[in-house]
């Protein structure tokens, strides 16, 4: 089943050329959340991708695996869990179940405190 539309004139690379082209993340104003975005090559089959989020002490705070996504450019939101360890790493591995798999690509970044809402007067 082809879910490419047949008039998108890309090359599509073979399993052994598909890699991320870009990752990046940033962090939402609340401190704990992470917009994350991966960029692929355009491939002939989908890829499975593993990424991975860990703290300054190599502590996994967050994962999550994309199975066979349908297209090149994903964009999704992870939760960080714990208490804020700055600096972050965020890893994503690109690969096939039954074939090759390319080099993990990596982007270390802080994330901010978030700002504390005002304390309601007790009194």
């Amino acid at each position: 089943m082809d879910f490419f539309f047949p008039e998108d004139n890309l090359q599509r690379m073979t399993p052994e050329e598909t890699r991320i082209t870009s990752l990046s993340a940033e962090p939402y104003p609340d401190g704990y959340r992470l917009r994350v975005n991966i960029e692929i090559t355009p491939f002939q089959k989908r890829p499975y991708i593993e990424v991975m989020l860990t703290d300054s002490d190599g502590d996994e705070v967050a994962s999550s695996s994309i199975v066979e996504p349908l297209g090149w450019k994903l964009e999704f939101t992870m939760h960080i869990r714990g208490e804020l360890k700055n600096p972050y790493t965020l890893e994503a591995k690109l690969f096939y179940p039954d074939g090759p798999s390319a080099e993990p690509q990596t982007f270390s970044f802080d994330v901010k405190p978030p700002l504390s809402k005002p304390e309601a007067d007790s009194s």
